[in-house]
C-alpha cells in the first residue's frame, strides 16, 4: 500500500503544528509539541480507490468529541447525552445544546485550527470539499468519514455589495454572505448535511430510526429530502398548504420525499411532527433539534476565514425560528474561545413586521415572558413562525453580543429586495427583511459608514420568482411597488422603437 506525507499534504494537517501525528492511525492530542515523523510523500490518490477509499487512510485527531446537555444549563448540572442517542429535550422540557470538548479543543493553538481549516478550502479531499465537514473537528468530531452525507455544500460567496453600500448607505466595506448558493438553494443545506449525517451513522448502529421527518416552510424539506435521497433514506415532509413557493414545493416532491400538505401554517405543522415522531421511529429533522445548529455555525466561521480571520463590525441576519442567529453567535463565540479571533461582531436579528415575536420581545427589553404570536402572511414566507422553538437561544445569543433586532414592513422588504436586485443582486425576500433592517440602523446611526457589515442572504432569489413578478408587474394590493420594472410593449418596426428607447434614455440620463 502506497504511504503519504503528511509534512507535504496540507489537506490533512499543517506541517508545522505542535501535534504529533501517526500515518494510518489515530492522530492523538495528548504530546502536542512532539514532531511531526517523515513520510514518502503521495501526490495522488492511487488509481483503484475513491475519495471515500482515501479518507479511511487518513489519520485524524483523537480524543475529540461533543454531546448533548441543555442548554445554558447551571455549571452544576450534570445531566448530558451521547450525541448516538435519539433525545430533542433535556429532562426538565428545556432546549439541548451540543457541547464540544474545549479542553481537548485547546491542546491546539489558534494558529493550529486556522492554519488546518484554511488548508482545506477548495479541495475535493473527502469530506473536507465541503464548508460544513472542513471543521468536522468542531461539527461532529467522533462521525466515521464513511456516514457522512455531504454534497460539498458551504464555501459560498461573500459578496462585495459595492454598488449598493456606496450609492444607497455610502458604506464601502458592505457584504452580502450569499448562503443560498448552495445545493438546494438555502443555507439549511448546512445543518442538514450534519443532521442526515447522524441519521445515517444511527441507522448503521441498528438505532429505531425508519425515516426523517420535518415540518418546514419551505427549504428545510428541501434540504431534507436532497440528503436523504443521497443517503438512500425515507424523508416525511409536512407543509402548510398553499403558503410556500411552487418551485419550493417541487424540491421534495422530485426527490422522493413523502409530502403532506396540511390545511394550517407553520406553527401548526410544526406540533404535528412532534407528536408524531413520539409516537413513530421517526426522527425530527426541525431545528429543535440541535445537530443542525453545528453545521449552519460553519458559516460564521467561513466568513471570518473570508476576511483572513479579521472580524467584521457587524452580522445581520433573518429570522424565524430563530436557530440561525444562535448558530452564527455560536462559531463566533467558538473561534474566541479557541484563541482564533480576539472578539466577536455584533449580531442584528431581522424579522419580518408580520410574523415579529423576537422584535416584540426586544422592545420590551427581555424583561417580560415572551409571548408567540400569531404569525400573518408575509413575502418573506421562510420567517413566518410565530413561535418560535429557538427563542430562548436567540436572546441568549443577542445579549452576548450586544445584539439587537429590527423589522421590516412588507413594502420596506419587498422595495429593499427591488434595490438590491437593481444593483445586480438577486435575493430572497427575507434577505431584503435583513437589508431593511441595515438601512434603519444605518440611518439612525447606529451603523457607521466605515463599519464593516455583512449581511447573510439565506435562500436564492430563484425560489421566489413569483414574488418579484407581482412586484415588478405592480399587482401587490396596498403596495406602491415605487421601483418596479415591468417590461414595455412596444411595436416590432424601427421607428416606434427608436421613439421608446430616445425617451428612455432622456428620462435616465441624470443617473448615468
Amino acid at each position: 500500500m502506497a504511504s503519504f506525507s503528511l509534512l507535504h499534504s496540507a489537506t490533512y494537517f499543517p506541517s508545522h503544528s505542535k501535534t504529533s501525528f501517526k500515518p494510518h492511525s489515530t492522530v492523538r492530542c495528548t504530546s502536542p509539541t512532539t514532531p511531526s515523523p517523515a513520510a514518502p510523500p503521495q501526490k495522488h490518490r492511487r488509481s483503484d480507490e475513491n475519495i471515500r477509499d482515501e479518507a479511511r487512510r487518513r489519520p485524524q485527531l483523537q480524543n475529540l468529541s461533543a454531546r448533548y446537555v441543555p442548554f445554558d444549563a447551571p455549571p452544576l448540572s450534570t445531566e448530558s447525552y451521547s450525541l448516538d442517542e435519539i433525545v430533542y429535550r433535556s429532562q426538565s422540557g428545556g432546549l439541548l445544546d451540543v457541547q464540544h470538548d474545549f479542553a481537548a479543543l485547546k491542546r491546539y493553538d489558534g494558529a493550529f485550527w486556522r492554519n488546518l481549516f484554511d488548508s482545506r478550502v477548495g479541495k475535493t479531499t473527502w469530506p473536507y470539499g465541503s464548508g460544513v465537514w472542513s471543521k468536522k473537528e468542531w461539527v461532529l468530531p467522533e462521525i466515521n468519514d464513511d456516514d457522512i452525507v455531504s454534497a460539498f455544500e458551504g464555501n459560498s460567496n461573500l459578496f462585495w455589495a459595492e454598488r449598493f453600500g456606496k450609492q444607497y448607505l455610502q458604506m464601502n466595506d458592505l457584504w452580502v454572505k450569499h448562503c443560498g448558493i448552495s445545493h438546494t438553494g438555502s443555507f439549511k443545506d448546512l445543518g442538514m448535511t450534519v443532521l442526515v449525517s447522524q441519521v445515517n451513522r444511527l441507522r448503521k448502529m441498528n438505532k429505531p430510526v425508519v425515516g426523517v421527518g420535518c415540518a418546514s416552510t419551505g427549504d428545510t424539506s428541501a434540504a431534507l429530502s436532497a440528503y436523504c435521497a443521497a443517503a438512500g433514506i425515507p424523508s416525511i415532509v409536512f407543509l402548510p398548504a398553499d403558503k410556500i413557493s411552487t418551485a419550493q414545493l417541487v424540491q421534495p416532491i422530485a426527490n422522493g420525499a413523502f409530502v403532506l400538505s396540511l390545511d394550517t401554517d407553520f406553527d401548526g405543522c410544526m406540533h404535528l411532527i412532534r407528536e408524531v415522531t413520539a409516537e413513530l421511529p421517526i426522527y425530527l429533522a426541525n431545528s429543535l433539534n440541535s445537530l443542525r445548529l453545528e453545521g449552519q455555525k460553519t458559516a460564521a466561521i467561513e466568513i471570518l476565514q473570508q476576511f483572513n480571520w479579521e472580524v467584521p463590525d457587524w452580522v445581520i441576519v433573518p429570522g424565524g425560528n430563530l436557530g440561525n442567529i444562535y448558530a452564527f453567535y455560536k462559531g463566533f463565540h467558538m473561534c474566541k474561545e479557541l484563541g482564533l479571533v480576539d472578539r466577536i461582531p455584533r449580531l442584528v436579528c431581522a424579522q419580518a413586521a408580520n410574523a415579529n415575536p423576537l422584535y416584540l420581545h426586544y422592545k420590551s427589553g427581555f424583561d417580560q415572558d415572551f409571548n408567540p404570536m400569531k404569525a400573518d402572511t408575509t413575502f418573506a414566507s421562510a420567517i413566518q413562525i410565530g413561535d418560535p422553538v429557538s427563542i430562548d437561544r436567540a436572546v441568549y445569543a443577542l445579549k452576548k453580543s450586544n445584539g439587537i433586532v429590527e423589522e421590516a414592513t412588507e413594502e420596506e422588504l419587498m422595495d429593499a429586495t427591488a434595490l438590491a436586485d437593481s444593483t445586480g443582486m438577486f435575493i430572497c425576500p427575507h434577505t431584503g427583511v435583513a437589508l431593511t433592517a441595515l438601512m434603519k440602523l444605518r440611518k439612525a446611526g447606529v451603523i457607521e459608514a466605515n463599519d464593516r457589515t455583512v449581511v447573510v442572504s439565506t435562500a436564492h432569489g430563484l425560489k421566489f420568482t413569483q414574488s418579484k413578478i407581482d412586484y415588478h408587474s405592480k399587482n401587490i394590493q396596498e403596495m406602491a411597488c415605487r421601483l418596479a420594472n415591468p417590461p414595455v410593449k412596444v411595436k416590432a418596426e424601427f421607428g416606434s422603437v427608436m421613439d421608446v428607447l430616445k425617451e428612455y434614455l432622456k428620462n435616465n440620463e441624470s443617473k448615468w
